[in-house]
C-alpha cells in the first residue's frame, strides 16, 4: 500500500488527510525533507501560495522535493500547489517563484478574490461530474502540449482546464479536499 505525504507547513492539511482516511490510504504530514524519503507521492495543498514558497524555503524541503521532481516523483497540487507546480505564474509578486514542473500558465486569483468563491460542478475525465469548491482559485489560462487536461469548467467565460496531468505532476485549481468526494484523490493514489 502506498504512503501518501501531505505537506504539511500551511493551508488544507486536515482535509486532505481525512480525505484520504477516507480511502483506507496510509498518510503522513511531511514537515521535513527527509520525511520526503518515506513516502510514496506527495500532495501540497490549497493555502497562500506565497506562504507555503517561503515555508519550503525556511523548511529546507525546497531543494530536496525540487530534486525528487526532477526524478519523477509523483506530485498533486491543489490550488495553492497548483500554482507552486507551474511553469509560468500570472499576476505573482515579484519574488514569487515556483518548481515549473507543469507545463501551464496560471493566474493567481484567476476567477476572482475571496468575495468571488464559488462552488461548481466539473467534469472529471472518465467519471463524470464532481463538486467544486473554488476559493480565491488560480485559473489555468495556457496548457502545454503535452499536459493532459482531466477535468473542465464551464464558466460563463468559456469552459477552462481545472485539473491537469503531465507526467508526474497533477495540479488542480479547486480543493477537492473540501467536500466528500473522494475521486479526485483516488485518480492521484490510484497512480502510485
Amino acid at each position: 500500500m502506498p504512503i501518501v505525504g501531505v505537506l504539511a507547513l500551511q493551508g488544507d492539511v486536515r482535509e486532505h488527510v481525512a480525505t484520504l482516511e477516507r480511502l483506507d490510504v496510509k498518510v503522513l504530514k511531511v514537515r521535513t525533507p527527509e520525511q520526503l524519503d518515506d513516502i510514496d507521492g506527495l500532495i501540497v495543498p490549497g493555502g497562500e501560495s506565497t506562504a507555503i514558497a517561503h515555508l519550503l524555503i525556511t523548511s529546507g524541503i525546497r531543494p530536496v522535493l525540487q530534486a525528487r521532481l526532477d526524478e519523477g516523483f509523483k506530485v498533486l497540487g491543489t490550488c495553492a500547489g497548483l500554482i507552486l507546480l507551474s511553469d509560468v505564474v500570472l499576476d505573482g509578486r515579484d519574488d514569487q517563484w515556483s518548481f515549473k514542473k507543469l507545463d501551464v500558465s496560471v493566474r493567481r486569483n484567476g476567477y476572482g478574490r475571496q468575495i468571488a468563491s464559488f462552488e461548481s460542478p466539473v467534469d472529471l475525465k472518465g467519471v463524470g461530474e464532481v463538486p467544486g469548491v473554488f476559493i480565491r482559485a488560480p485559473k489555468i489560462e495556457h496548457v502545454g502540449d503535452n499536459v493532459e487536461v482531466l477535468a473542465t469548467l464551464d464558466h460563463g467565460d468559456g469552459t477552462h482546464a481545472v485539473f491537469v496531468r503531465h507526467e508526474n505532476v497533477w495540479g488542480c485549481s479547486f480543493h477537492p479536499e473540501l467536500t466528500s468526494e473522494t475521486r479526485v484523490h483516488q485518480l492521484f493514489t490510484d497512480a502510485l
